[in-house]
């Protein structure tokens, strides 16, 4: 059979992407209200546009997983090394990472410095899997690593948050914040965002499994539905830019602060995990879902907890919306720069080739 080119959506998807940002920027300065509109629409601290953006874009993923095969791939003798080191990678050296960041480039802006704090202790659970796809990574191992990161997640966000925003702070003399936030609270974002798709695509794929057969199913279904992830991705750009468009050109100095810590803990965290992923002779398609999943933020969780503990005019909440502002063009450009190290790295078979001495 012929391979399928790619189509108009994939091919200039950097180019929609940006086009995205700027639609977004362009809205929230033309129509200053939309923020207030759009945040008219929320359940607690869940806004329903962002949700929606990003049930629709994380639906097709989670529906190309073949959750029959996780079983044999939780018990491949790789496993328990791919698990650890996305543990250690996620809730060791990120948090720490963001957190010196944060004191290094924002000593003297506090407020601003928690806000990207918060967004460093939450683990990606959303966009990684379009990235993921888009890089040719391993989707069920993905699918593994963000449900297993989300469990930790519950259960060490509230945690980190009091170490490194409540204790560490204050040992090192600045502002020290009280952040109160609930298992539950974190409990009901990962099910909104993580759990629904899960849910939906797990049942997607074994009824359609057995009415329409496996064939059908992986050659016909899974591409007819995979536009829906970009376009919901394009979607939530759009509504997360327009958000904070008036700001962001009104004083793009305060942005350009917070921007510079978080592009480069986003670079760090993405060729540190490469390189470890390589050291451990991980194959290409784990290499980049570790490196993706360990590069990316659930912005929704950090977002939702700096509007409930600070307020939506708070300068942690606006620090907390430049993370995804800033993690979408430049996550972006390392699927490329993915795509440029298989070729370089990788053989055919994706698996390292030896270093020369």
């Amino acid at each position: 059979m012929k391979k399928k080119g790619l189509s108009v959506l994939d091919k200039f998807l950097t180019v929609w992407i940006f086009l995205a940002m700027g639609v977004g920027i362009g809205v929230g300065y033309l129509w200053p209200g939309i923020a207030d509109v759009l945040d008219s629409y929320r359940i607690d601290t869940v806004s329903i546009p962002i949700a929606i953006g990003l049930l629709v874009m994380m639906y097709p993923p989670l529906a190309k997983v073949k959750y029959e095969e996780l079983t044999k791939l939780v018990k491949a003798g790789e496993a328990k090394k791919v698990f650890s080191t996305s543990l250690l990678l996620n809730w060791a050296i990120g948090p720490a990472l963001m957190f010196a960041l944060a004191w290094i480039f924002l000593p003297d802006l506090p407020e601003f410095r928690i806000g990207i704090i918060m967004v460093g202790l939450a683990r990606c659970i959303a966009m990684v899997l379009v990235w993921n796809q888009l890089a040719d990574g391993d989707t069920e191992y993905c699918a593994v690593l963000v449900a297993l990161n989300s469990v930790f997640q519950i259960f060490m966000y509230s945690f980190l948050a009091y170490l490194y925003v409540t204790l560490i702070s204050g040992w090192i003399g600045g502002t020290s914040e009280y952040v109160n936030v609930s298992m539950v609270d974190i409990a009901r974002s990962v099910f909104i965002f993580l759990g629904i798709p899960f849910i939906a695509g797990i049942v997607t794929r074994f009824v359609l499994l057995r009415q329409k057969g496996k064939e059908w199913y992986d050659n016909y279904f899974v591409d007819k539905i995979g536009p829906v992830a970009l376009i919901g991705l394009l979607f939530t750009i759009v509504v997360m830019f327009a958000f904070k468009g008036l700001y962001i050109i009104q004083r793009p100095l305060d942005v350009a602060r917070v921007a510079v810590p978080l592009v480069i803990y986003f670079l760090l965290m993405f060729f540190v995990s490469y390189g470890i992923s390589y050291k451990l002779k991980f194959r290409y398609s784990i290499a980049t879902t570790q490196s993706f999943t360990a590069a990316s933020n659930n912005f929704e969780l950090a977002i939702a907890v700096c509007i409930g503990v600070w307020g939506i005019g708070s300068l942690q909440a606006f620090a907390a919306v430049i993370g995804p502002l800033m993690e979408v063009p430049v996550l972006i450009s390392l699927v490329n720069v993915a795509l440029w190290i298989k070729k370089r790295y990788y053989d055919e078979n994706g698996l390292p080739k030896e270093v020369k001495e």
